[in-house]
């Protein structure tokens, strides 16, 4: 890749393996790459440890959704979806399994999809996109089973909540919209702008993150990152971060948050900053934490660079992989 691209290049979307040992992490190129965690975390590690086993083009497009089941990954460009063995990947083989593409309004229309969520109680795929609606594809059977209709603008973000049967999704139309998954309906809509202690009007309305913990919501974007207890559909507490949210994830009784800045907000359940970790990032777009290997344990940082930090304690950046 020339140099003028890889100053351009912004890193969308991770997703660690099954195993824990891979990251593979997604650009506004359509490329992927694919790193060794085991291989960057190692005593004996070298400058080329940091670099991909693997890099690949997967779509047109920026990949701004990439995803892990128990043998896929799933990536998504161009308005529509692949997966990826990740056996095959790790050996090498860059052939997708499938490649899917829901049913839009209009064939001339190419919306970009810009999150997934897989909702295990049936086996399917939460997708979330430009055409302002929320898509259900049956990993089973490879059908698309159900569109949620609901939102006037397009959908940033989508969360599932397995144990009510749940799925959430955050829009540019200002709205938090909780959906019966069984049904399809839309049973709340929370205008988080609407809310005066959440509402920035100086950066618009729009949800870019949202994430979910049983009976707890974290949304943000336009409006401040904010923490909700989702049975009474009240915003409990505000976190007072400057810019925009990218990603929120919850952490043990702690919350990581990302976004505009370069740095990791660490925040504590009843809304104070605690810390923010410096990461050579001038902005963020995704931060993921692996869970699925209690030897990896890191967390992973991408934005508007070619570079990936990763801490391998949440306040210390160990170093960085590089596209």
């Amino acid at each position: 890749m020339d140099p003028v691209e890889l100053l351009h290049m912004s890193v969308f979307s991770q997703s660690f393996s099954p195993c824990g040992r891979f990251l593979a992490a997604g650009n506004n190129y359509g490329e992927i790459a694919l790193f060794s965690l085991s291989a960057a975390l190692s005593p004996d590690a070298t400058a080329l440890s940091q670099k991909p086993v693997l890099t690949f083009t997967a779509h047109e497009g920026p990949i701004f959704s990439l995803l892990s089941t128990d043998c896929f990954l799933l990536s998504t460009g161009n308005g529509e979806i692949s997966a990826w063995s990740w056996t095959e990947l790790i050996k090498k083989n860059v052939k997708p399994l499938w490649t899917k593409r829901p049913n839009y309004k209009s064939s001339l229309e190419i919306p970009e999809i810009n999150s997934m969520a897989v909702q295990s109680r049936d086996n399917s795929l939460v997708i979330g996109g430009g055409d302002n609606n929320v898509h259900i594809l049956d990993l089973e059977h490879g059908v698309f089973k159900s569109v949620l209709q609901g939102h006037t603008d397009y959908v940033h973000c989508v969360s599932v909540r397995e144990r009510e049967a749940e799925v959430l999704s955050g829009s540019e139309d200002g709205a938090v919209r909780i959906w019966d998954s069984r049904t399809g309906q839309s049973v709340h809509c929370i205008e988080v702008y609407k809310y005066e202690s959440c509402a920035r009007p100086q950066f618009g309305k729009w949800i870019s993150c949202l994430t979910t913990d049983s009976d707890w919501m974290l949304c943000g974007g336009g409006p401040s990152l904010s923490l909700w207890h989702l049975r009474s559909l009240s915003p409990t507490s505000i976190f007072p971060l400057t810019g925009c949210q990218r990603q929120a994830a919850f952490h043990q009784d702690m919350i990581l948050a990302a976004g505009d800045g370069a740095f990791v907000s660490h925040c504590r359940l009843g809304g104070e900053v605690k810390a923010q970790i410096p990461c050579s990032l001038q902005s963020v777009n995704t931060l993921q934490l692996n869970a699925n290997s209690a030897e990896h344990q890191v967390l992973t940082v991408a934005g508007s660079s070619d570079h990936i930090d990763v801490f391998t304690n949440l306040s210390y950046k160990a170093f960085s992989l590089s596209f």
